[in-house]
């Protein structure tokens, strides 16, 4: 199936609802997704789980992470650094999370992310991804935003989805040398939005 646009909106809702039901939608992917190995030897374990299935101890760390990655970002915005509305989004019963773990089994690294339908597309949505300080510029990123790209190939969907913030120049450019572009959705420059939502086409 290589053209969505011959889907009626049931059955892409019905596609969606299917994949959303997967205890784990990576499972379909080859095994060379469960590890990552940098190029100075480090390596990385991932594992996959949905909101329900994740300790309490690891989701408080996703909220920490986040916190020092973006929470600097946030506060130079008029909305602000809201830790209440992220711990929320963390929180939420839909949300999957691709987590790394160093060699002492510490997790450095998630994406948080989910399926869903936007503007009619079938789309995997990133809503986070964050890395540890002392883990990042070591390819992880790269290769967890590779992952979940895969997913969504491999479930047929078509667009993998994200918003990064206008102030956070370094995320903007590690999205766009992986090929996300500007997505039709985006806020335009009228709305003087403080983000912009990129996405990369997953079809062909």
């Amino acid at each position: 199936m290589t053209n969505r646009d011959e889907l009626s909106s049931a059955a892409k809702h019905k596609l969606i609802e299917a994949v959303a039901r997967e205890k784990n939608p990576l499972d379909r992917l080859p095994g060379i997704y469960d590890s990552y190995k940098s190029s100075s030897g480090e390596e990385f374990k991932l594992y996959c789980r949905a909101k329900a299935d994740m300790d309490a101890k690891t989701l408080k760390w996703t909220f920490k992470l986040a916190e020092q990655n973006v929470g600097p970002f946030y506060k130079h915005l008029k909305m602000g650094w809201q830790p209440k509305i992220k711990q929320s989004e963390l929180n939420k019963n839909w949300a999957r999370f691709l987590v790394a773990q160093n060699q002492q089994k510490q997790p450095v690294a998630y994406t948080m992310f989910r399926f869903d339908m936007d503007d009619g597309d079938c789309v995997l949505y990133c809503y986070e991804i964050q890395i540890a300080p002392e883990y990042q510029r070591k390819g992880l990123g790269k290769f967890m935003m590779e992952t979940l790209e895969s997913c969504a190939k491999i479930w047929q969907l078509e667009k993998l989805m994200l918003t990064v913030l206008n102030n956070n120049e370094n995320s903007l450019k590690f999205f766009k040398a992986l090929g996300y572009a500007k997505d039709e959705t985006s806020p335009d420059i009228l709305q003087e939005a403080d983000y912009q939502i990129l996405s990369k086409s997953m079809l062909g």
